[in-house]
C-alpha cells in the first residue's frame, strides 16, 4: 500500500510482513538437525539455511535476553529495518513475526532513497495481533500439543501450513491499531423487554435441540449473549464478524427482494438459511459439514462443531459436542424450528432499535471521536473506526494520533492506579486517554483553541451523556 504525497516526490509504504515462522528448539537439538526445529515458515522459498539462520538467531536473541529476566522472556527486536515479535504459546513453541518498518521512499538525483520510520510500530499492537494469530489458529486445532499426541511433527507441521497458509493472507498490518490491543467485544444494546425474548428463544432452541451445548446469538455483528467463555467467545467474535458473516453478506444484500420461502407450514414465513453447513436443505445428497471448534482448552479441552444459522441480521451459534455428527435431518428440523421464529425475533429487535434510536434523538456528528474499553467484559466501542471489513478496519483519524492513543494505552498498561493523559497533538488536536477501575477510554478532540480546563469539561460532559451509568474516578 503506497500512498503518494506532493508530485510524486515521497511515497510511503506501509509496514508489511516479512516473515512468520513457527519452531520448537527441543525437536532438534543436536548439530545437522537444525531443521527439525522449524515446523512452519513463512515465506516458504526462502533457502533453507536461510530460514535455520533465522530461527537460529532467534533463539540466541530469546536465551540471551533469559539471562537478565528468567522469567520474562524477549517480546520484540528493534532493528533499522523491521521488527521482530516473540511469543511463546505453549512451553517450547515459539512463534515469530517480523514486520518491515515503514518506509518513506524519496528521489534524490532521479534515485530512490529509503528512509525507514523505526518508531511507528507500536510493539504492543503487533504483540497482540501475534497472540491472535494463535489464538485463532487454537480455535479451530486445538493446541500444539495436540497435534503432537495426534500424529507427531507431522501432524503438526500439516495443521500449520493448512491454517496459516490462508490465515496469513488476511494480516492486513497497515491497519493494526489500538482496537487489536483491546481483541474486545461490541454489544448490541437492547432493552429489557427484547432481551428477556432472546433469552427465553435460546432456552426454548436448546431445549428442543438437546443436542446443543452451547449458543452465542449476534445482532448486526455484534454480541447479545454467549454460553461461552470470555476468552473463546472473544475470538469466535473475531472470526464471525471480520470472516465468516462478511463472506456471506454479498449473497443476502442481493437476495432481499427475493420471495419469502412460502413452503413454510401455518403460513410462518421465514428468511432462515446456514451459514456454516449444508446449502440445500432439499438435496439429499447434501453434505452437513460443520466446521470444528476448540474452547476450554486449557481445562476440559471441548471439541464441538460450530453451526452457524442468520435469519435477516440476526444470527445465532449452536455449538454441539463433535462427537455427534449433525444428520440432514437434524439440519432441517433446526431449519423449522430456528427459522420462523430467530426471523420474528429479528424484525422485533430491528424495530424496538429504531423506536429507541428516535428517542433519544438523531445521533449528529459529535465534535469528538473516543474508544471506550471494559476489561472485565470485553466491552468495546468506537466511534473512531468505520465499517470494520475483513480486510481493513478504517480509522477515520490521522495515523499518528491513533499512534497516540496506542501510546497512552502502553503506559496505562504500566501502572495499575487509575490515571488521566492529556496530550496536545501536533496537529491541534487534544487526546485524552482515562482509566477508571479497569475501564479505559480514549477521546479525540478537534477544538484548536481550547485550553486544558475546557478539554477537561468536554470530556467530563462526554462521560454524561455516553456513559451515564459508568462511574469515571475524576
Amino acid at each position: 500500500m503506497a500512498t503518494a504525497a506532493g508530485a510524486g516526490q515521497e511515497k510511503q509504504l506501509a509496514p508489511t510482513l516479512l516473515s512468520f515462522f513457527i519452531y520448537n528448539p527441543k525437536l532438534g537439538p543436536k548439530e545437522g538437525e537444525e531443521e527439525k526445529k522449524i515446523l512452519f515458515y513463512h515465506p516458504n522459498e526462502v533457502e533453507k539455511n536461510e530460514k535455520i539462520r533465522n530461527v537460529g538467531l532467534c533463539e540466541a536473541i530469546v536465551q540471551f535476553t533469559r539471562t537478565f529476566s528468567p522469567t520474562k522472556p524477549a517480546k520484540s527486536l528493534h532493528t533499522q529495518k523491521n521488527r521482530q515479535f516473540f511469543h511463546e504459546p505453549e512451553e517450547n513453541f515459539w512463534m515469530v513475526m517480523v514486520v518491515r518498518n515503514p518506509i518513506i521512499e524519496k528521489h534524490k538525483d532521479g534515485k530512490p532513497v529509503y528512509e525507514y520510520q523505526e518508531e511507528e510500530l507500536l510493539d504492543k499492537v503487533y504483540s497482540s495481533v501475534l497472540q491472535q494469530c494463535y489464538s485463532m489458529y487454537k480455535l479451530f486445532n486445538g493446541t500444539f500439543l495436540k497435534a503432537m499426541e495426534d500424529g507427531g511433527v507431522k501432524v503438526l507441521k500439516e495443521r500449520l501450513e493448512k491454517f496459516f497458509h490462508r490465515y496469513l493472507q488476511t494480516l492486513h498490518l497497515q491497519s493494526c491499531d489500538l482496537l487489536d490491543v483491546f481483541c474486545g467485544i461490541s454489544f448490541f444494546p437492547l432493552d429489557k423487554m427484547t432481551y428477556l425474548k432472546i433469552q427465553s428463544f435460546i432456552n426454548r432452541m436448546e431445549e428442543s435441540l438437546n443436542i446443543v451445548k452451547y449458543t452465542a446469538f449476534l445482532y448486526n455483528d455484534q454480541l447479545i449473549w454467549s454460553g461461552l467463555e470470555q476468552d473463546d467467545m472473544r475470538i469466535l467474535y473475531k472470526y464471525l464478524t471480520t470472516s465468516l458473516f462478511p463472506r456471506h453478506m454479498e449473497p443476502e444484500l442481493a437476495g432481499r427482494d427475493s420471495p419469502i420461502r412460502a413452503e413454510m407450514p401455518g403460513n410462518l414465513q421465514h428468511y432462515g438459511r446456514f451459514l456454516t453447513g449444508p446449502l440445500n436443505l432439499n438435496d439429499p445428497e447434501a453434505k452437513c459439514r460443520f466446521p470444528k471448534i476448540f474452547v476450554n482448552t486449557d481445562d476440559t479441552y471441548e471439541e464441538l462443531h460450530l453451526i452457524v444459522y442468520k435469519a435477516m441480521s440476526a444470527a445465532v451459534c449452536f455449538m454441539i459436542d463433535a462427537s455427534i455428527l449433525p444428520t440432514l435431518e437434524f439440519c432441517r428440523k433446526l431449519d423449522s424450528i430456528v427459522g420462523p421464529q430467530l426471523t420474528v425475533l429479528a424484525s422485533d429487535i430491528c424495530e424496538q432499535y429504531n423506536i429507541n434510536k428516535r428517542i433519544s434523538g438523531a445521533e449528529k456528528e459529535p465534535q469528538f471521536k473516543f474508544i471506550y474499553f471494559n476489561h472485565m467484559n470485553l466491552a468495546e466501542k468506537s466511534t473512531i473506526h468505520m465499517r470494520k471489513t475483513p480486510s481493513v478496519s478504517l480509522a477515520s483519524v490521522h495515523p499518528d494520533l491513533m499512534k497516540i492513543l496506542g501510546d497512552i494505552n502502553s503506559d496505562f498498561s504500566r501502572i495499575d492506579e487509575d490515571e488521566e493523559i492529556i496530550v496536545k497533538a501536533m496537529s491541534d488536536y487534544w487526546v485524552v486517554g482515562k482509566k477508571s477501575d479497569q475501564r479505559e477510554l480514549y477521546v479525540i478532540l478537534n477544538q484548536k483553541n481550547a485550553n486544558l480546563i475546557e478539554v477537561n469539561e468536554e470530556v467530563k460532559k462526554l462521560c454524561a451523556t455516553q456513559f451515564n451509568n459508568i462511574f469515571f474516578l475524576d
